[in-house]
């Protein structure tokens, strides 16, 4: 389906973008409602409502709002949906981190400046890449690759180690931005050899290895570095996420077939070589082996999960702080004892509606590095969703990943929020190709033609 003309009066961009704003009201009316709530249940807890305790939720309105506002502005045609799913994600993740008491002291802090600088970030790079100007990220290919394995280069050489995995100073997690200088790489390499990598030959089929080898051993080299940092969540996502562009490029569900027999491979090597996985499959199969160690933090929350039953305990009912790192990695635990199963449940159906809008994007992209990219952040989005919550209801082992826009973190929120930009400005489409005026038929013979003809 083509794209419509981008509206010229600010009139028609201002109606061009009716069904985002309607949507957008929404949201921010029923995030406003839960602040109302939570506000509104404070003093049983006997703590005074401060004025400060008004900034997250104003602040939140004003920056998904001015946003939508810029859209209008640049006459955006993309995706109409997707602001809206993130205003309502990050708001819940809002209301949660306000009752992990992330906000709570005295005046303005840092994390009152978060979400919204995350989502000015968002709007900047969505409007600075329209018109397919996204498609400059892919003129440099090799810089990417060389600057994703710098930041973690860097991080091993000057970070400090803490339960088991190496972070940044202050405890900044750089390498998060590898879910994005990784996808543009791998995007823009299998853009570039899509041809190549597609012509599988022999009597058992198996990848070209002369076109494949330089992206594999950038693969190899940055999952490795990041497996000495024992970032497993990491290497998982972003593993998962290139094998997906690799099938998405090439047409070849072949490469997920071998990606997922190398990943048992080096799982395998992965418990035999690092204790640090050993203990964590350990705890995930039997929590109560270790109830006040390994074991301590999947009990809890599973426990808080227990305690929320269908309907949840309420705001101010609940006590998710008993629950170790919960406005971080559980921070779904805290969801769902306090809103319950049904809570939990409609939080999932948000995350898929919006990995759904992602995928719908990629297929839709006019250009091939734009139907990659927006495919490696879908498949980074999706599989660090099901990592976080599998590994806190105990379907699968803990990651140590967060929960897109509801975990706290700045370094993830900002990445998160850049990514979803450059999908937004891929939704948006192409522009239009000049088009040549006919020339007269006059001019179109030339005098040497006339000549001839005479």
């Amino acid at each position: 389906m083509a794209k419509p003309a981008r509206p010229v009066t600010l009139s028609d961009r201002w109606a061009a973008r009716a069904p985002e704003r309607r949507l957008l009201l929404w949201v921010i009316f029923a995030i406003g409602v839960g602040f109302l709530m939570v506000l509104g249940a404070l003093p049983k807890d006997g703590i005074a409502v401060r004025w400060t305790d008004l900034v997250p939720p104003v602040g939140f309105a004003l920056a998904f709002f001015g946003a939508h506002l810029v859209f209008v502005a640049a006459g955006f045609r993309g995706d109409q949906l997707l602001l809206a799913l993130v205003a309502f994600l990050a708001g819940i993740g809002l209301l949660a981190q306000f009752r992990m008491g992330v906000y709570a002291g005295e005046g303005l802090a840092l994390a009152h400046l978060l979400l919204p600088a995350g989502v000015v970030v968002l709007a900047l790079v969505t409007v600075a890449l329209l018109e397919g100007r996204y498609r400059a990220l892919a003129a440099g290919i090799w810089p990417w690759a060389v600057l994703s394995l710098i930041i973690v280069a860097a991080v091993l050489l000057t970070g400090q180690r803490f339960r088991g995995a190496v972070y940044g100073a202050g405890f900044m997690t750089p390498t998060e931005a590898l879910k994005l200088t990784a996808i543009v790489f791998a995007a823009a390499f299998i853009d570039r050899h899509a041809k190549a990598l597609a012509k599988w030959r022999g009597p058992i089929p198996f990848p070209p290895l002369r076109p494949l080898w330089p992206l594999a051993l950038f693969a190899a080299l940055l999952l490795g570095l990041l497996l000495v940092q024992r970032d497993l969540g990491l290497v998982l996502i972003l593993g998962v996420a290139l094998l997906l562009m690799l099938a998405a490029g090439t047409k070849r569900v072949g490469y997920l077939f071998y990606g997922a027999l190398a990943a048992g491979a080096a799982g395998f090597a992965v418990l035999q070589l690092f204790s640090h996985g050993q203990r964590r499959v350990a705890g995930w199969l039997d929590p109560f082996a270790d109830p006040t160690g390994a074991g301590w933090q999947v009990l809890q929350g599973l426990s808080g999960m227990y305690a929320g039953g269908l309907w949840g305990e309420g705001f101010s009912q609940a006590r998710p702080r008993y629950t170790p790192i919960a406005e971080s990695d559980f921070i779904y635990a805290v969801v769902a004892e306090e809103l319950g199963f049904i809570g939990s449940a409609l939080l999932l159906v948000l995350f898929a509606l919006l990995c759904w809008r992602l995928i719908l994007i990629a297929s839709r992209a006019k250009s091939p590095f734009g139907m990659l990219t927006a495919t490696g952040i879908a498949g980074v989005f999706t599989v660090q969703t099901l990592l976080n919550v599998g590994g806190v209801t105990k379907a699968i082992p803990i990651t140590g990943v967060t929960l897109p826009f509801i975990s706290q973190g700045g370094s993830s929120l900002l990445v998160t929020c850049l990514s979803l930009g450059l999908v937004l400005a891929i939704s948006d489409g192409e522009p239009k190709p000049v088009k040549k005026k006919k020339a007269s038929a006059r001019q179109a013979r030339s005098p040497s033609r006339r000549r001839a003809v005479a």
